[in-house]
């Protein structure tokens, strides 16, 4: 089937409308959930919607889902294998994230990731229930057709259970992919390589990390106390080394935790990512493309649609908030694109030259 596109113009984009989850909704379901019949698999789990949101790949945002977990004191839930990456935070009591059979002890506030096809469960051993949020990129993959999900009580997934491990080379025996083409063909840099390196490709290892609260709280106010003419975040990334040159906590998203001060007020701009924030602390408000939306503490909001001009404005109180970004997953595709101040191009960070803040200035002027 052909489609004649001669002479068409490029499509407008389906700009999702910011929305705010208040915390008196995420607190009813969060009841909901607790006072439900345990399922069989022990996963209480509501997954937060966007209303343009459509079938396959819900998310609340066009590549990323958040979903409120709810694990009962005494449960468990059953192992888990998906091709989709995650990270979570506490939002009340604390429990056990158990990883690539490492036990991750987690409370309020902290958060963690989850690396792609390593098996997963969840078990409180306290003695109230643990509530998480998790953001992941199912939606994408939904979309894709290619989400895999394995879900199992045991400890051997069964689509490996009659299968057997790749033999290990000799030491002294030649890598395949040694042995294949890798010839640079022309002097600006185009290369022919063969087959081997498709399938032979160098592990670069990608581990469950955790940033308790407790550590991370420590680092806020050194970000709160900068200069009130300060054009840049008041925030930290959770860096996941896996990421390199990308900044993310997982290899689709970064997590960001912000401390301001009151009556902060950030420059307008905009990016092609879409920002989701969970604000632990404060209140205030958000203009985004021209429309306000205001948000207190326990509030979750799509704050910053994908190429949505948008800002956030503190209130009264100092003002800290987990943003989720999946700026590191546009940035391998070489699709993000980022305008930091109105009167400044639009770049493609990680292929152009990126923003500077005055950081620099501010130093010196002190």
């Amino acid at each position: 089937m052909f489609v004649d596109i001669s002479g068409a113009a490029p499509r407008e984009q389906n700009k999702w409308p910011s929305i705010v989850i208040p915390k008196e909704d995420i607190d009813l379901e969060i009841a909901r959930l607790i006072d439900a019949p345990r399922p069989d698999n022990g996963r209480r789990a509501s997954l937060i919607t966007h209303p343009e949101a459509t079938a396959p790949g819900l998310g609340l945002a066009p590549g990323t889902d958040v979903t409120i977990n709810v694990v009962n004191p005494g449960e468990r839930t059953y192992n888990l294998r998906k091709n989709s990456n995650m990270l979570e935070i506490c939002i009340s009591g604390e429990g056990v994230a158990t990883v690539a059979g490492r036990d991750i002890r987690v409370g309020h506030w902290d958060v963690w990731n989850t690396p792609a096809m390593q098996v997963h469960s969840y078990r409180n051993d306290g003695k109230t229930p643990w509530v998480r949020l998790s953001y992941s990129n199912a939606p994408l993959l939904e979309k894709l057709e290619i989400h895999y999900v394995e879900e199992f009580d045991g400890a051997v997934p069964p689509a490996d259970a009659n299968t057997q491990p790749v033999p290990a080379r000799a030491p002294d025996a030649a890598r395949s992919r040694d042995l294949a083409l890798r010839e640079q063909i022309t002097p600006e840099g185009a290369w022919l390589m063969g087959y081997e390196w498709l399938i032979d490709i160098d592990v670069l290892e990608s581990k469950a990390l955790h940033w308790p609260w407790e550590a991370v709280s420590r680092y806020l106010p050194t970000v709160e106390d900068m200069a009130r003419g300060y054009n840049g975040r008041r925030l930290f990334v959770l860096y996941n080394p896996a990421t390199e040159r990308r900044i993310g906590t997982t290899h689709s998203f970064f997590a960001t935790i912000s401390s301001s001060p009151p009556d902060n007020h950030h420059v307008p701009h905009r990016h092609s990512s879409s920002a989701i924030n969970y604000y632990l602390r404060g209140n205030g408000y958000s203009k985004v493309n021209g429309t306000r939306l205001d948000w207190k503490a326990g509030d979750l909001i799509l704050s910053a649609p994908g190429w949505a001009m948008h800002s956030h404005h503190s209130g009264t109180e100092t003002t800290s908030a987990l943003t989720v970004q999946d700026h590191p997953l546009q940035i391998a595709m070489e699709s993000l694109i980022w305008q930091e101040r109105m009167q400044e191009p639009i770049l493609a960070l990680g292929s152009q030259s990126g923003f500077e803040s005055n950081r620099a200035q501010l130093a010196a002027a002190s």
